[in-house]
């Protein structure tokens, strides 16, 4: 005995209100053409396989956490690159800049314009070591220690921010977990 074909369900409200990701791909080619970039700032583009990406997520967080760190430090003006050199500077007063470069993570190309920036603005000096005279030790100028201090009291009030939403078990976890990714490389 033959079977009556199958009818799709009616959609729900919901489903019939939101736009299908072929329909925002539509309406953000029809937006581009007319130079309104309503679909973009609606929302309304597709993103594809992009919220399945770990990546992806990873970026988004990264500049969020860059923006509100920029807003913390304000006229201090400190990449947090920056930042963390002079912390490891101050931790490690005469270090060597191949030291540095290596618990920043940084190659000489990187390292050397950085260090340019700290010292032309009077935070870090670079001086003759006092156990080998061909390498350079680094200390925090008088200047660096002071901007460094204020400096620490905005990031821990930018960090607060961060984990604001997080229990104290919750931010463990998450270190660890984002320590587990591509350690190798990191």
């Amino acid at each position: 005995m033959p079977t009556a074909p199958r009818r799709k369900p009616a959609p729900t409200r919901a489903a019939a209100a939101a736009p299908n990701a072929l329909q925002r791909v539509k309406a953000a080619g029809r937006s581009r053409r007319s130079g309104g970039g309503a679909a973009e700032r609606n929302g309304l583009v597709a993103l594809g396989l992009l919220p399945e990406l770990l990546g992806y997520h990873l970026r988004l967080t990264q500049r969020a956490v860059f923006d509100d760190f920029a807003d913390a430090i304000g006229e201090l003006d400190m990449s947090p690159g920056l930042f963390g050199m002079l912390v490891v500077i101050e931790a490690n007063p005469g270090l060597k800049q191949t030291e540095l470069a290596a618990a920043a993570r940084l190659d000489r190309s990187s390292l050397v314009p950085a260090l340019d920036k700290l010292e032309a603005r009077g935070l870090v000096t670079r001086r003759a070591s006092e156990h080998d005279r061909r390498v350079n030790g680094l200390w925090l100028t008088a200047e660096g220690a002071v901007l460094l201090k204020k400096a620490k009291q905005r990031v821990a009030r930018h960090e607060e921010r961060l984990a604001g939403q997080l229990t104290a078990a919750e931010r463990e976890q998450l270190v660890a977990l984002l320590s587990r990714i591509l350690p190798e490389r990191r």
